[in-house]
């Protein structure tokens, strides 16, 4: 497998402290980073990203994450490994990185099943973490970026 191009963030200047930067603002409001990784890996999926699928994968793994949940994490509804604010917060990246499967892309049972897990500052730091990891994916997919390529 080959990238298209040099990966877009690398060659338009800016773009990659940019994106870093929003990336990065997330972590900052006391939303854990296993919460965050799990949310990026579930977005990944649904995208297709398997840059990102390989990168969220190894950091679940270095940050002590079970097998059993980085593996469920796709099928998170029908497995016993996640908490209510977990199950709150992937529901919501579903439905943040599915705008277009439904008339209302983020129902209100959604949003506030999250609200009740999450404060004002950390509801807003996840909707801008969703935002960053779909725009991650969409870079390394539209232009073929390797998986594990990232490591090296």
């Amino acid at each position: 497998m080959e990238a298209r191009i040099t990966h877009p963030v690398a060659i338009v200047p800016g773009a990659m402290d940019a994106m870093m930067a929003l990336s990065k603002s997330a972590t900052k409001v006391g939303i854990s980073h296993r919460t965050l990784e799990l949310l990026h890996l579930r977005a990944s999926q649904i995208n297709g990203c398997s840059v990102c699928v390989d990168m969220h994968s190894k950091g679940l793994q270095q940050a002590g994450e079970t097998d059993e949940r980085i593996f469920a994490v796709g099928a998170w509804r029908e497995a016993p490994y996640f908490t209510d604010a977990e199950r709150a917060a992937l529901a919501l990246t579903e439905s943040v990185t599915r705008l277009a499967d439904r008339p209302d892309p983020v129902p209100d049972d959604v949003w506030n099943a999250a609200a009740a897990h999450f404060s004002e500052l950390q509801l807003a730091a996840l909707v801008v973490d969703m935002a960053a990891i779909n725009a991650w994916n969409r870079l390394n997919a539209a232009t073929r970026q390797v998986a594990g390529a990232w490591a090296g």
